[in-house]
């Protein structure tokens, strides 16, 4: 028998190729062949959003090579990406390539390696309707919105602006912080340290808090007053606890953690990152070995891991570090509640194949991501780090302090991986949530400080010097693509194929632009947004948009009617876009020079409206 396997890209064909041999031609659709034109909506309405899909302008020659090929063919395997886009573009294909069911075969590759192709070849299914049909509820909203939206927003603002359900929202979340930004008002507060001393040698303690109370200080007058009730205070060791500390790894990739670590750690934008990672899971050249998969499908929100996986990450750890960095039992990791969890993690095809292995045939960047996801994957299924921890309670009079201070004493994973962290936003309680998904186990991290001396309870200590310190409360930080992506995901904003597309388009539309690493947005892209929130609050609104999202996913499951999604959808859309043309009728938004605009304006206060 002779079989085409059609993928998406030359270079995935060519690894594939290798793997399936002389009886399989394996040839690139290149992306989509068919889909809604550009130059209309495409969408007949009145005929219950009936899609009207059109072969693509400039790729006729590749449709005609690929009919060509499908009649030589006794079978046709369809192997697209593993996902709803990539299932969409398979029943695109098979209604384009005009196949019958009995010659058609849906296939998908998590990973693209010798065993996966082979297994997954072996094991064909029918493409899945309800992926496709979420895919077109998507692709239609999202045209819907851009098309009936964006000439608004041309007559009323600017040409070629443009407007969509996941974008407006991500702006929307940029002037929101933005907002915070404005109208924060700072608080005083203040801290109070003392250095101590025992036998000669000093420390550090951290005033706590009066009568066994925690408190805070608010002014210089309450700083004063404590330090002269201290000044003629006996300081006594009233407590020593020592112990032992935990910190666990992070779980492997999805594709917004690693989006996010790519940032902070390589500077690298998500558009890019999705960019390299399509290359490693497509292949690579490697030397003496041909086009080889490095990681597995980079579009997933899952924390699962296969078991082969785990057992060959043990092994590894065992092998180059000891059974002592291994722990007991393999780490399994829960996804968030709202996951679709339909792929593993992302994580290195074959975890035996080191970067420094692969380097000399790695660009810089395919290097930098792929030890990237090489060493979370590989650090996830390793022992915890242990340190030595001891933390002292000191009284003074009525006034408590303490100081601490912690040890490594075991590295665990951090001998191989540590996460990075956004930059908090200083101040009292304003530290930013980490996105971080924990196993049961996790105790919090211990904070390092100076080594303390030796230490007896009773014992007292002399008073060397106080530092009081004034502070003020600062503002939330800035989103930047990390950070936003990371917000989008906690609000249930897109999924793990919009992230990166969303935050270029915002960028690419001026609606935000980048100071250094920090997103901010711009008098265009707050005109836009108050135009949204004014006439359009569904669409503007986070949770409205978040709902949409937890629509598409019941009609994946089979639970929902993409059509009926659809209706529901465009009825209150329609309604308020009429509404707006009514409203602004021969008005003409300008955007204000950036000297013009501070505060926030309704659409009252936008000039010239």
């Amino acid at each position: 028998m002779r079989s085409l396997v059609i993928v998406e890209s030359p270079a995935k064909a060519r690894t594939i190729e290798k793997y399936l041999g002389k009886d399989y031609e394996v040839m690139a659709s290149m992306g989509h062949l068919r889909d809604l034109p550009k130059s209309k909506l495409g969408v007949d309405i009145e005929r219950d959003f009936e899609p009207v899909y059109e072969p693509i302008k400039g790729k006729e020659d590749l449709i005609k090579s690929l009919k060509r090929a499908v009649k030589k063919a006794d079978m046709i395997y369809l192997a697209t990406d593993p996902d709803r886009e990539g299932e969409a573009i398979s029943w695109h294909l098979k209604t384009l390539l005009e196949l019958p069911d009995e010659k058609a075969r849906r296939v998908t590759f998590n990973e693209i390696t010798k065993r996966v192709v082979r297994a997954s070849i072996d094991a064909p299914r029918e493409i899945d309707q309800d992926l496709v049909d979420a895919q077109q509820a998507r692709r239609i909203l999202d045209r819907l919105v851009g098309y009936k939206l964006s000439p608004l927003l041309w007559k009323k603002i600017r040409r070629g602006l443009s407007a969509g359900r996941v974008q407006s929202v991500a702006t929307r979340m940029v002037d929101d912080r933005e907002q915070e930004i404005e109208n924060f008002k700072p608080e005083e507060y203040w801290s109070l340290d003392a250095w101590l001393e025992s036998d000669k040698k000093k420390f550090l303690s951290h005033w706590h808090g009066t009568d066994g109370k925690k408190g805070e200080l608010h002014s210089q007058e309450e700083v004063n007053k404590i330090i002269q009730e201290i000044s003629h205070e006996k300081f006594i060791i009233e407590k020593i606890k020592r112990g032992e500390k935990k910190r666990n790894p992070s779980p492997p990739f999805t594709t917004s953690t690693l989006q996010q670590e790519a940032s902070r750690k390589l500077n690298m934008t998500p558009k890019r990152t999705m960019m390299i990672a399509q290359q490693l899971y497509e292949g690579v050249e490697i030397s003496g070995e041909g086009a080889v998969g490095l990681i597995t499908y980079m579009r997933t929100d899952s924390l699962r891991l296969s078991e082969e996986a785990i057992q060959a990450a043990r092994s590894f750890i065992e092998n180059r570090y000891g059974n002592i960095y291994r722990p007991e039992q393999p780490r399994r990791y829960k996804a968030k509640s709202n996951a679709q969890d339909a792929h593993e993690a992302i994580r290195p095809s074959d975890v035996f194949r080191t970067p420094e292995q692969v380097k000399k045939d790695l660009t810089r960047e395919q290097y930098n991501l792929y030890k990237l996801i090489w060493s979370r994957f590989l650090a996830c299924q390793m022992s915890s780090a242990v340190f030595d921890a001891v933390s002292v309670e000191i009284r003074a009079g009525r006034h408590d302090f303490r100081a601490s201070a912690s040890n490594l004493k075991f590295a665990g994973f951090t001998a191989v991986y540590e996460e990075s962290k956004d930059e908090k936003t200083r101040g009292k309680a304003q530290n930013q949530a980490q996105d971080q998904t924990q196993s049961d186990e996790e105790e919090e991290p211990y904070e390092s400080g100076a080594a303390l001396p030796p230490l007896e309870e009773g014992q007292i200590v002399d008073l060397s010097q106080t530092l009081p310190e004034q502070h003020f409360t600062q503002p939330p930080a800035r989103y930047t693509d990390a950070s936003l992506i990371r917000a989008m995901e906690e609000q249930g904003i897109g999924r793990p194929s919009t992230y990166a597309p969303t935050v270029s388009t915002i960028l690419d539309r001026q609606y935000v632009i980048k100071e250094g690493k920090n997103l901010r947005i711009t008098n265009l892209g707050r005109v836009v947004t108050q135009l949204m929130k004014e006439r359009f609050s569904d669409i503007a609104d986070l949770k409205f948009t978040a709902r949409m999202e937890n629509e598409l996913d019941e009609i994946e499951a089979g639970k929902a009617d993409w059509k009926g999604v659809l209706r529901n959808f465009y009825a209150g859309f329609d309604r308020d876009l009429q509404s707006a043309e009514q409203a602004l009728e021969g008005v003409r938004i300008k955007v204000p020079d950036a000297r013009a605009v501070r505060a926030v304006f309704g659409l009252s206060g936008i000039p010239g409206v």
